[in-house]
């Protein structure tokens, strides 16, 4: 995979992707990257994309190029995106924006890339020369829009396209290290991913995550909970004083959580970026949904559970409980999610 600024010469159609800066939209884009590819044989792609998705980028065999946006969080980065324009000047055909910003639309146009499609929003009508309109009872799920940016307008109804799962390539070497080094077990491994970016009200409770780790541990399971420097407290919750769990939360990158969760039979999760990489390697996911909607960001893989009561407040999409109780999530008892991973468990074994 090459950096931006050394292309070798191009052979194709030219697509520069403008991707998103959330782990699980990122995997979701690998929908759209996977249709690039089958629609456009041989074609190259590119992804302007945060240096952080770098791991997850690189485990996308579609992508070709990985285009780095050294902006730090909330800032604009006028410089930094003039610069990655002038290096991709002249290199690509076509580019798809998939955030709405408007600052997202900025490179591509700055490097003078011909076409350039993406939803309507913010007033970048300069800046996009082949605008969508989004109609969100139509395209009611992220991956949709993403996948519908990548065909003409006309074939972009639902129903009318398939949407390819993103799988992520495993590197069976690096996992072979991983265990010894963070000293995990020959036992079966349960993934637990306590944290969710976008606020509380997309958190199981963590003493619900502990109490599931203590009985699964007790059936013979190993749990690894999963998650980046902010979830080192609650993984501390969840795993303090209990064998054979594993808080390996800010102890790993993002391209060893890949490795890890594809090792895991299970795992238990909030509506996550985890959630979507677990599902992305082929993991059974038990999906845990409070203030959003399955509806919208389901886990994209046939092997997946979804616990969701559906009250009659949620999905709210709030990031803190506008009524301060969370029912939608303290209702969800520890046992239910035991149950599901006993009887899924039952069901591989039974199949061999």
């Amino acid at each position: 995979m090459a950096e931006a600024g050394t292309a070798h010469p191009p052979t194709g159609k030219r697509i520069l992707v403008v991707g998103p800066s959330w782990v699980g939209d990122m995997v979701m884009a690998q929908s759209l990257l996977m249709t690039l590819k089958a629609r456009h044989p041989g074609c190259r792609i590119g992804v302007v994309a945060p240096a952080w998705s770098r791991p997850i980028l690189e485990r996308m065999a579609e992508v070709d190029e990985v285009a780095c946006l050294e902006t730090g969080h909330g800032e604009f980065g006028w410089r930094a995106r003039r610069a990655l324009a002038r290096d991709l000047r002249g290199r690509f055909d076509r580019a798809i924006v998939l955030p709405r910003s408007w600052k997202s639309a900025l490179v591509p146009f700055l490097a003078g890339i011909p076409r350039r499609t993406g939803f309507t929003g913010e007033q970048r009508y300069g800046l996009l020369n082949d605008r969508r309109r989004l109609d969100k009872t139509v395209l009611d799920q992220t991956v949709k829009r993403f996948v519908a940016l990548g065909l003409p307008a006309a074939q972009a109804e639902p129903g009318t396209f398939a949407i390819p799962p993103p799988r992520l390539a495993v590197d069976a070497d690096n996992l072979d290290e991983l265990r010894p080094a963070l000293g995990l077990s020959s036992r079966p491994a349960i993934g637990m991913m306590p944290g969710a970016e976008y606020g509380p009200a997309k958190q199981w409770p963590l003493a619900y995550f502990r109490e599931l780790a203590a009985r699964l541990t007790a059936e013979g399971f190993e749990v690894r909970v999963l998650g980046g420097p902010k979830d080192e407290a609650a993984g501390e919750t969840i795993s303090a004083g209990q064998a054979h769990v594993h808080n390996l939360c800010g102890r790993t990158r993002l391209a060893d959580a890949v490795d890890l969760l594809a090792d895991c039979r299970q795992v238990v999760t909030n509506d996550s970026g985890l959630m979507h990489v677990a599902a992305a390697v082929g993991t059974r996911v038990q999906a845990i949904y409070g203030s959003s909607s399955p509806r919208y960001t389901p886990p994209l893989t046939d092997n997946a559970e979804i616990h969701y009561l559906g009250l009659s407040c949620s999905p709210c999409f709030e990031r803190t409980c506008p009524l301060g109780h969370t029912h939608c999530l303290v209702q969800l008892p520890p046992e239910r999610l035991l149950k599901a991973v006993l009887a899924s468990t039952e069901t591989l074994i039974a199949r061999g």
